[in-house]
């Protein structure tokens, strides 16, 4: 499977098999984690066979079965933190998905167990990802139009629009989708695009963001562009 068939087959997944991670895929994702930590001051951990974190109230009210294995995204206090954590987090589901696992991003609905995770410090926690098997590939929901999150027309490279459409295909908090993408022109010969962040009772709008920033690149092709 590659990052563009990933990212049509992800869907979030609360219910897994009582199934742990293979080696060889723990290996892949260990070392992928450890490159991300290392280059973008990050501190994300994975968490194997630790059923207690999604086993509280929590957890139950937002209907997570069987979940043992999971991704602590953690770093060091910044503005941009919840960006970047949404950027590698994403980058980290979908190639958890290219090795046949199932994921979901999760903000509130899990425990925080003593003992499971490291935090050096000025560091904290933004959130949780769900990894393993699941039970189903999970469903799709509804999206915005291209319109709705973007200024694509026909003075629009072809790209753009193929980045908007991967980045529809985005999770966010509560399927808010609270992202723009805006088409900004040349400058010196590269096509400048910028991406803004929406308003949300919810939260995670920062995180959803970046997210949503890895999806473009994917789908537009990182070389095409630049960010505003």
């Amino acid at each position: 499977m590659t990052i563009q068939e990933a990212i049509l087959a992800r869907h979030s997944v609360r219910a897994y098999q009582e199934k742990p991670l293979t080696d060889d895929v723990v290996k892949v994702l260990e070392n992928e984690i450890s490159e991300i930590n290392l280059k973008n001051k990050l501190h994300i951990q994975l968490i194997l066979n630790e059923p207690k974190a999604f086993q509280g109230t929590l957890a139950k009210y937002g209907m997570f079965r069987n979940v043992s294995s999971y991704l602590v995204m953690a770093g060091k206090k910044a503005d941009d933190l919840d960006e970047r954590v949404g950027y590698y987090g994403e980058y980290l589901v979908l190639l958890a998905q290219t090795l046949g696992l199932n994921t979901c991003w999760v903000g509130l609905s899990y425990s925080k167990v003593p003992g499971t995770y490291v935090l050096n410090e000025g560091e904290k926690i933004a959130c949780y990802i769900a990894i393993g098997y699941g039970e189903t590939q999970g469903t799709g929901h509804k999206i915005k139009t291209i319109e709705q999150v973007s200024n694509v027309s026909e003075r629009t490279p072809s790209w753009f629009k193929k980045g908007v459409e991967a980045a529809l295909l985005a999770p966010t908090a509560v399927n808010q989708q609270k992202f723009s993408f805006e088409y900004v022109g040349m400058k010196d010969g590269h096509h400048l695009v910028r991406a803004k962040k929406g308003f949300s009772m919810i939260g995670y709008t920062q995180m959803d963001l970046g997210i949503a920033k890895y999806h473009f690149e994917i789908g537009a092709g990182k070389e095409n562009f630049e960010w505003v």
